[in-house]
């Protein structure tokens, strides 16, 4: 181990030979040293740390967008098939609608064409009912223009003045014969 320590030794040495060979001034390579540890400290504070900042904010706001947007295809996707639900329940709601619609008219039609039947019929009725009305009403003002006229035929026939009760009596013997 002694060998090995003589040798490590001499080695020292011989690179300290070196390092004046070439002419390192230890000094200047000290304050060296020390002005690079400071450049790169302040670089390290004032460059570096604020554009790694900006860089990792960077990041996150890139991973936020690209986690919004696959929100926002979910919630479109999501939003395709309501609306398409909804389309298609809307169609199927109108569809009913329109069958409804069709049934109901065909009904209030049939119902219509009923209450215009039981119109017609009942004018009808009516109608049929004051004719023969009008027609009693006229049968019996002829059959008393006609025992008038009968009377006063028979008054001017005879030349005599007739009584009430002769022309009550005439006036049921013509009516009795137009009846008859």
């Amino acid at each position: 181990m002694i060998t090995i320590l003589a040798a490590a030794g001499a080695d020292v040495a011989a690179d300290a030979n070196l390092l004046d060979t070439f002419g390192v001034n230890w000094k200047l390579f000290t304050f060296q040293l020390i002005n690079f540890a400071i450049v790169i400290f302040v670089l390290k504070k004032f460059a570096f740390g604020p554009i790694t900042a900006m860089l990792e904010q960077r990041k996150k706001r890139i991973a936020e967008g690209e986690e919004k947007l696959k929100r926002i295809e979910t919630q479109l996707a999501d939003s395709e098939e309501r609306t398409a639900a909804a389309l298609e329940k809307a169609n199927a709601d109108a569809q009913r609608l329109i069958e409804e619609a069709k049934e109901s008219a065909a009904a209030l039609s049939e119902e219509k064409t009923q209450e215009a039947i039981n119109k017609a019929q009942d004018i009808l009725a009516k109608a049929e009912a004051n004719a023969k009305a009008e027609r009693e009403q006229m049968v019996t003002e002829l059959k008393q223009d006609f025992g008038k006229l009968v009377a006063s035929t028979t008054a001017a026939v005879t030349g005599k003045v007739l009584t009430e009760e002769d022309n009550k009596r005439i006036n049921q013997e013509a009516l009795a014969s137009v009846e008859g």
